[in-house]
């Protein structure tokens, strides 16, 4: 009875609290302060990977001959002239100014974030309909393997198809879908090409993510008498989820690209790649206006990315601790 008292003792702490709640308490802090740190070095480093950059594109401009560096009659390095590469806050500058002469004219940098809203909606769709695609492979796939065999080196294959000279045959084969009172519209086109360009990293992810467990944590759903759909709720989505997240950022960005690219190449009007053939085709007398639609572009990436971020904000729970990174 004395030595229970002694233990007691030695673990309470001044109030009433259990040493074992202090630590635990006391870990937790740590761990916010951790993660906080590291959300501030990435910012950090980000902001610098920007400004280094910055500084880069000022460096060659100014020590780069006017003509670009030129080895046996080859350039290798581009102009350094105002036409070729703008200073950085001539661009930056130009973004306030309209985007034409005409006194009603809207500044540039709202026609470049109406044209990425546009894009970026676009992208979305493309983005879901490369979700449930992806996922839904890499479910055959994880669960019979000869589908895994058949089926792996073809979508591996399909990325490979030429995305300028295949955007145009996807508007043409939309263009005569009938069903009903359905009608096709360009943008669909679009979004399927974003589709297209998504579920890759979305369903080798998804598939990898699927087949982590260990062989010891499936034998122990067994022994639980657990059926297919139970393990796969239980244990192998959750499982599968550090590998998802990342494979989910790459189809966003990767949505985007193909957004960007198929406006360019069916000529969708009011997109983020529309405008950039459009503005593209003025550089030579206003070399500035032409960075505008890519830093819209982006600015568009990173939205994307950044928006599946918060989707692992929400899976916290089941991501990696620092421990088993």
């Amino acid at each position: 009875m004395t030595d229970l008292r002694e233990r007691e003792t030695a673990d309470a702490v001044p109030g009433g609290v259990p040493g074992g709640i202090r630590s635990a308490g006391r870990a937790g802090r740590v761990g916010r302060s951790r993660r906080a740190g590291r959300t501030a070095a990435a910012w950090a480093w980000g902001l610098a990977g920007i400004l280094a950059l910055a500084l880069l594109w000022e460096g060659y401009k100014f020590l780069a001959p006017a003509d670009g560096v030129v080895i046996a009659g080859t350039r290798v390095l581009p102009r350094s002239t105002d036409l070729a590469m703008p200073h950085v806050w001539d661009m930056i500058a130009r973004l306030a100014e309209p985007v034409t002469r005409s006194p009603s004219a809207q500044p540039l940098w709202l026609v470049v974030l109406l044209a990425a809203l546009t894009t970026l909606g676009i992208a979305a769709a493309g983005w879901l309909v490369g979700v449930v695609v992806g996922i839904g492979l890499a479910l055959v796939m994880q669960r019979w393997r000869i589908a895994e065999w058949g089926l792996l080196p073809w979508i591996v294959l399909s990325q490979t198809v030429p995305l300028i000279a295949f955007a145009p045959v996807v508007k043409s084969w939309g263009s005569r879908v009938e069903i009903g009172a359905f009608e096709w519209q360009d943008w669909m086109s679009v979004a399927l090409i974003a589709s297209y360009l998504a579920f890759f990293p979305i369903a080798v992810g998804a598939l990898k993510g699927l087949q982590s467990p260990d062989r010891i944590h499936t034998e122990l759903m067994q022994t639980y008498a657990a059926g297919y759909w139970q393990t796969l709720v239980k244990l192998r989505f959750p499982a599968a989820v550090p590998y998802l997240l990342p494979a989910l950022r790459l189809g966003a960005a990767n949505a985007v690209i193909g957004a960007v690219v198929a406006e360019v190449s069916t000529g969708l009007q009011g997109g983020i790649g529309r405008i950039l053939i459009q503005f593209a085709g003025q550089a030579s007398g206003d070399p500035a206006k032409a960075w505008g639609p890519i830093f819209g572009a982006i600015l568009l990436g990173l939205v994307a990315a950044g928006s599946v971020a918060l989707l692992g904000a929400i899976l916290k729970n089941y991501r990696r601790s620092e421990e088993s990174a």
